[in-house]
């Protein structure tokens, strides 16, 4: 790596911000589009914080060129977003939508033009709806669906756009909408059928790689974000600790949703982890003959999503203990802990067990942000805590381990899923009553940081 004279961070470093179509793009039944499984189970009662859907979200789908400018005062180097799959494919396959690809076309000009990388993720949780009445990802059929959907893009968009991300979380929309329904669609299945949906789920991974670099104009830099379930060691200086949370990244937990390796090493080593394979011995999903082979393509990045972790000790029987969050611990409004030091070793330990170069695909925090009186939106919070991950990267690339950079989650204040709009995450404040947009105090402390390449950290 280059690293400039005055910054630890290397001079290619990627400085980026993070969206998804169904949490700002609105028009939900604009120009074509079909309903989503979130629009279907957004207007469920009940399901959303005081039924809130995204019809409208953000207005991104007509606003996107004040969204773009945004980007381009804040400087990223890099935008991460997804399309719309029931926009592009309103039944879900077949014949594209060209009205939607041409807003697409507009925006990834626009992105080029100011000198942005565009990097499409593909399925960041927005299987039509006509799909899930085929069965959605329990019908061995989606890894293709959504196969067909990644060529059409490619070569639609691979002569401007570098870099794709197949999947965005396949423990989150895999577990917490098939195991524990508080996701779209809203399913609790049986172990048996979460671990068949989540298999081909991977499955479109592999065929989606397939198809992205065999429709490409250009090469291609392709990668999976999938959930950082961070552990650290309680004493970074005891080698039994750190022990203890590289074993405790690496094992299948007890709770399902929040397992790396089961979703990770697929990808990567080609097998489901031996630890796993037994604890769900009675229930694995069918695994025919080239599966695993067609799971894990070459790939040129480990990309990963990573919000907090848990402080993990070696206990006196020499298992790994996770300890619990200490009383009045710093939480953010999601209730999530503030611990950075969690990003410092979960990529760590997923460089030496995979040896990819490392992709932040999404990182920030949830505060109670408010415009103020003279009209600015003060986020001290946001800022100490994007410092302290920043700080972590850092330390890792001090280490001499390759992270090839950093997306902020997100952009906009946006639909927070089951959340509604409760929940704050963006650099840019949201009034979804005027559209009005108010960059953050974090907004313009991030931008300095990307124009010093970190040198200000």
């Amino acid at each position: 790596m280059n690293m400039t004279s005055n910054s630890p961070f290397p001079s290619n470093f990627i400085w980026g911000a993070a969206t998804a179509a169904t949490q700002i793009e609105g028009a939900a039944s604009e120009d074509g589009r079909t309903p989503s499984i979130w629009d279907a189970y957004a207007h469920q009662a009940g399901r959303t914080w005081k039924g809130d859907h995204a019809d409208i979200a953000c207005d991104h789908y007509h606003r996107w060129s004040e969204d773009v400018d945004l980007l381009k005062q804040l400087g990223v180097k890099m935008y991460r977003f997804s399309l719309s799959w029931p926009r592009v494919l309103p039944n879900g396959t077949g014949q594209p939508n060209e009205k939607a690809l041409a807003v697409y076309d507009r925006l990834i000009d626009r992105l080029v033009e100011y000198g942005i990388e565009p990097a499409i993720t593909l399925y960041h949780w927005d299987m039509p709806q006509v799909l899930f009445r085929q069965g959605g990802w329990l019908n061995r059929d989606s890894a293709d669906w959504l196969a067909e959907y990644a060529g059409l893009l490619s070569a639609r968009f691979s002569d401007r756009v570098r870099w794709w991300i197949t999947l965005n979380e396949p423990q989150c929309f895999i577990s917490i909408g098939h195991l524990e329904g508080w996701h779209a669609p809203g399913l609790k299945l049986p172990m048996a059928d979460v671990l068949q949906a989540g298999h081909h789920a991977l499955l479109a991974h592999g065929k989606s790689v397939q198809a992205l670099r065999a429709n490409s104009k250009a090469t291609l830099q392709i990668g999976c974000a999938t959930v950082g379930v961070g552990y650290f060691p309680e004493d970074a200086n005891r080698p039994e600790d750190v022990a203890a949370a590289r074993n405790q990244t690496y094992r299948t937990s007890e709770s399902f949703s929040w397992t790396n390796t089961w979703w990770t090493d697929p990808i990567y080593l080609g097998h489901y982890p031996a630890d796993a394979l037994e604890r769900y011995s009675k229930c694995l999903p069918e695994i025919r003959t080239g599966d695993m082979e067609l799971i894990c393509q070459p790939v040129d990045f480990c990309g990963f999503n990573h919000y907090f972790g848990e402080a993990v000790r070696a206990g006196k029987d020499g298992k790994s203990e996770v300890l619990p969050q200490p009383s009045g611990c710093e939480l953010t409004t999601y209730n999530w802990p503030i611990t950075p030091d969690s990003i410092y070793w979960y990529a760590r330990f997923m460089h030496e067990r995979y040896a990819l170069p490392l992709l932040v695909t999404e990182n920030g925090t949830a505060s109670a942000d408010w415009v103020n009186l003279d009209g600015e939106v003060r986020d001290p919070g946001r800022i100490d805590y994007v410092h302290r991950n920043l700080l972590c990267l850092r330390r890792l690339l001090a280490d001499g381990i390759p992270v090839l950079g950093y997306m902020y989650w997100s952009l906009l204040d946006n639909f927070e899923w089951s959340e509604g709009y409760r929940i704050r995450f963006g650099l840019v404040h949201t009034n979804y009553q005027t559209q009005k947009r108010t960059p953050k105090s974090s907004f313009h402390w991030y931008r300095d940081v990307i124009a010093a390449n970190g040198a200000n950290l």
